[in-house]
């Protein structure tokens, strides 16, 4: 059987300014490329973060926004403390726990994509 890798979600994004600061300044994503057909056409850029990859093209057919995710962590605390020390104006997430069995911290982008960072409980 052939095997597969992990997907890599796609959300649609309307500013570049605006999507490099969520993901790369506040989120700690690297901006691994940016593809434009030509000069004025929409952006498409992929980002990551360890092993989460994100596609996030400007262009409207490729996804529309308002996307919710789920993003495994291992070290929760540490993702909150850094995104927290960073003051980023438009959100602070807090942590939560959720009753069936983990500790999530929910934050959407700027353009209404939900991103939800969890890890287990530990028992």
């Amino acid at each position: 059987m052939t095997t597969t890798g992990p997907p890599a979600p796609i959300l649609r994004i309307f500013d570049e300014a605006a999507a490099a600061a969520f993901y790369r300044d506040f989120l700690g994503f690297r901006i691994d490329w940016q593809h434009r057909f030509e000069a004025d056409a929409p952006l498409y850029m992929q980002v990551s973060r360890g092993a989460c990859v994100l596609h996030l093209p400007e262009q409207h057919g490729d996804c529309c926004p308002g996307a919710a995710m789920r993003i495994a962590v291992d070290d929760l605390d540490a993702l909150h403390a850094e995104s927290s020390a960073k003051a980023y104006c438009h959100g602070r997430p807090g942590i939560e726990t959720i009753p069936w069995g983990t500790r999530d911290m929910r934050t959407r982008d700027p353009f209404g994509n939900r991103l939800v960072f969890t890890t287990a409980v530990s028992a």
